[in-house]
């Protein structure tokens, strides 16, 4: 198993997420860090502050030097496709390659009816969804594309210069829809995100990602496994660490550890020694 970790840029401030990130960058358990992409604090109160997860993702990428960063995840509905691809060649050009590219289908209907966005119909989100994900893995790897769908229309547009990673950064799709989500993911993510939960829900859940990757003649371990895992206000490292154990049992690749503010640096040693003393990292 590896071992990640998440600060919502929610509730807090600049310096302390800043904080957290420099001291993660020189504690080789963690991976990867991820950010969210909403404008309203979510799960709290909707009126508090939030930072804008790409540009906030960005400047961390630069005050860092070995994690990966992503996006977990970017509703699509906030942005262009193409404007997202074009954002995405950039980040990992001056991340060096570092990127996973997170997207979803997007839900957060307050803050989409609050600035005019469309959020639409479930189907319509989803059609909308699977379009962009077309959109965007062709902006990402090929020198044009033509697309003519019924939200998103192209016409030999580019994308240049294209990111270092090869054919374009890893796709994370973050979600549990068995229909539509886990289909989607099938077919065009390298990395699936469950958003948490027990393990046989987790487990349910991979098996029919298993069964699309098999309808259209894909390896699913082609596709890495990831959840959030919380690590309570209490700083409970033990039980973190219990939790990402037991999905380990049923496949999990990536337990990404979402952090509670307020953000403080001084959790990740003590957080990295319980993983170190686990075993999971050799397991």
């Amino acid at each position: 198993m590896r071992f990640a970790f998440k600060t919502s840029p929610q509730n807090t401030t600049w310096s302390d997420m800043l904080a957290v990130w420099k001291a993660a960058d020189d504690i080789e358990v963690f991976e990867s860090g991820w950010t969210f992409d909403h404008f309203y604090p979510i799960f709290s109160d909707s009126t508090g502050p939030c930072l804008e997860g790409w540009i906030t993702l960005t400047a961390l990428a630069q005050a860092t030097q070995r994690l990966r960063v992503g996006v977990l995840v970017t509703g699509i509905h906030y942005r262009h496709p193409a404007v997202l691809a074009n954002m995405a060649a950039a980040l990992d050009i001056v991340s060096g390659g570092r990127l996973e590219l997170g997207i979803g289908a997007g839900w957060n209907e307050e803050e989409s009816g609050a600035y005019g966005i469309e959020l639409g119909s479930i189907k319509e989100r989803f059609d909308r969804f699977e379009e962009a994900c077309e959109v965007l893995t062709s902006l990402l790897s090929k020198e044009s594309t033509t697309f003519d769908g019924k939200f998103y229309q192209l016409k030999d547009a580019r994308n240049e210069p294209k990111g270092p990673q090869q054919p374009h950064p890893p796709i994370c799709i973050g979600g549990s829809g068995e229909k539509r989500t886990l289909k989607i993911t099938a077919r065009y993510a390298q990395h699936w995100n469950f958003v948490g939960g027990p393990p046989e829900e987790f487990a349910r859940k991979r098996d029919v990602l298993a069964g699309h990757c098999a309808d259209i003649g894909r390896d699913p371990n082609e596709i890495m496994l990831s959840s959030h895992v919380r690590l309570d206000p209490e700083r409970n490292y033990g039980k973190v660490v219990e939790e990402a154990a037991a999905l380990g049992k049923e496949g999990l690749d990536l337990a990404i550890i979402y952090l509670p503010p307020p953000y403080d640096p001084a959790v990740l040693e003590p957080l990295a020694n319980e993983i170190r003393a686990s075993g999971l990292l050799n397991s």
